[in-house]
This record gives C-alpha cells, sequence and structure tokens, in this order.
C-alpha cells in the first residue's frame, strides 16, 4: 500500500475528529458488531479503522479477542481507557501475520483509503481460511433512493450516469476483470463540512464484492443497508439486483479454505 502523503493525513492528529466519533450513536454500530461477532467463543477478530473503539469495546466485554487498528492516534489513546489490543498503523500493511483473524471487518473505510484493491487484499490476507471478511461503506453509485448527502449521488443526471457506470464496471468485469480498479474521486473541500466530502474513492457493493472474489473469498451476502432495520424491510430493499442502486453498499464474503 502506498505511504505517499495523504488528504487524511490531518486526522492523525486531530483530537476533535475522535471527540466527533466517540459521540456516534451506538446504534450505527450494531449491524457491523453483529456481522464481526465470531461464532467461537474468544476468537480473534480485528476492525481495520476502529475508531475510538467502540465495536472493539462491545465485543472484548463479551469475551472476544477484539483488536483494532486506526491512523488516528487521539482515537488510539481513547482505546487505552478498555484495552491494548488497538493499534497505530500507517493505513498500509496491517501488523498481523496472515491468517491471524476469524472475522475482520472496516465500516465506512474503503471510500478513504490510498489504495482500496491492497487495502481488500490486505483484510482478506490476516482473515483465517473459513472466517468471514465484512466491507462497509458508502454506495456512491447509487440511482435509486433519497436523502444523497454527496454530490455524486444527487439528482436525475448523476442517478442515471450512476446506473450507466454501474452496468459497464460489470461488464468490464466479465470481458476485462484483471484491468478492473476502483474509481477514484476527487475529495471536496469546502466548509461546512458533510458526511464523506473526504472520500476518494467510489466505493459501491458491486466493486468491494469482485475485490473480495478476486482475493479468494466467496460472497455470503450483499446489501444496500449497513443499519439494523426490520426484517421484513430489509427483506424488500435486497430482494433483486436493484439494491446495487440503493443506500449503502454491505458485503459479507467468506474466506475459501
Amino acid at each position: 500500500m502506498s505511504t505517499q502523503p495523504s488528504h487524511l493525513d490531518h486526522v492523525r492528529d486531530d483530537v476533535s475528529y475522535a471527540d466527533i466519533l466517540a459521540n456516534w450513536d451506538a446504534a450505527f454500530y450494531a449491524k457491523f458488531t453483529g456481522a464481526l461477532r465470531p461464532s467461537r467463543a474468544g476468537a480473534r477478530l480485528l476492525d481495520i479503522g476502529c475508531g475510538v473503539g467502540q465495536v472493539v469495546a462491545t465485543l472484548t466485554r463479551e469475551g472476544f479477542e477484539a483488536h483494532g487498528v486506526d491512523v488516528s492516534a487521539p482515537n488510539i489513546e481513547r482505546t487505552r481507557a478498555f484495552t491494548d489490543r488497538c493499534l497505530l498503523y500507517d493505513g498500509g500493511r496491517l501488523p498481523y501475520p496472515d491468517n491471524h483473524f476469524e472475522r475482520v471487518g472496516a465500516l465506512n473505510v474503503v471510500e478513504h483509503v490510498q489504495d482500496p484493491e491492497d487495502f481488500v487484499r490486505e483484510a482478506v490476507r490476516v482473515c483465517a481460511p473459513g472466517g468471514r471478511v465484512v466491507l462497509s461503506s458508502p454506495n456512491f453509485l447509487r440511482f435509486l433512493g433519497w436523502r444523497d448527502y454527496h454530490p455524486r449521488m444527487r439528482g436525475l443526471g448523476n442517478k442515471w450516469r450512476n446506473l450507466q457506470a454501474l452496468l459497464g464496471r460489470r461488464r468490464r468485469m466479465r470481458e476485462t476483470p484483471s484491468a478492473v480498479r476502483f474509481e477514484r474521486m476527487t475529495p471536496i473541500i469546502k466548509e461546512p463540512f458533510t458526511p464523506d466530502d473526504d472520500a476518494i474513492v467510489c466505493t459501491n457493493a458491486l466493486d468491494l464484492g469482485f475485490f473480495l472474489e478476486r482475493n479468494g473469498c466467496e460472497l455470503l451476502e450483499v446489501a444496500c443497508t449497513d443499519r439494523t432495520v426490520p426484517a421484513v424491510v430489509d427483506f424488500a430493499l435486497n430482494l433483486t439486483p436493484l439494491k446495487y442502486g440503493l443506500f449503502n453498499a454491505w458485503v459479507v464474503a467468506r474466506k475459501r479454505e
């Protein structure tokens, strides 16, 4: 992974960023926490981009060996109140051996990294065969829905272009898979800051699933819902391929034996 200067370097020592994360609603993490929860008591798991450690704290209390990494020193300092298993890292190679964790996950991280292809590869590398990898990010190629907080999602013109982009990417995945890369975006610099202005990767469920499969995983779940919602609503939203054009990008995969 690249260690070149990043547009996110300012968060590495930003105490106010840690304050923002500390005040996020616990319900925001509920589905991700459940997906990261191992099936075996005491098993190891890793939260990549763990923030101030809400997920790690919850799963540690439940008796699991929960680990986390983050690029922000103030974030990691907050985790010292309840664990010594959260590490500061440079956003590059994960500081763990191959096949080390039963569960590996990243919530709203891939859209911010310099080398998303390598990021997915690293997440799979440290996951044990038979273990699960959970990736969740915004769907910047949504062509349906509402509450479009990023310009890439907003307006009928963009939604039409997003639909065409998804169809084109699916075609390239079939015809020239070795040439497929995540689409990069230019971060938005403005005041006031709004969610994901600083995103530099056009994340979507199709791409996340593709790169997980390329790195030796089989897909278990692809959804447009990253929060816990009523079962009937979740079923309806994710029943058809239209889920690739809605809300968020939630992908769970199993690393092949």
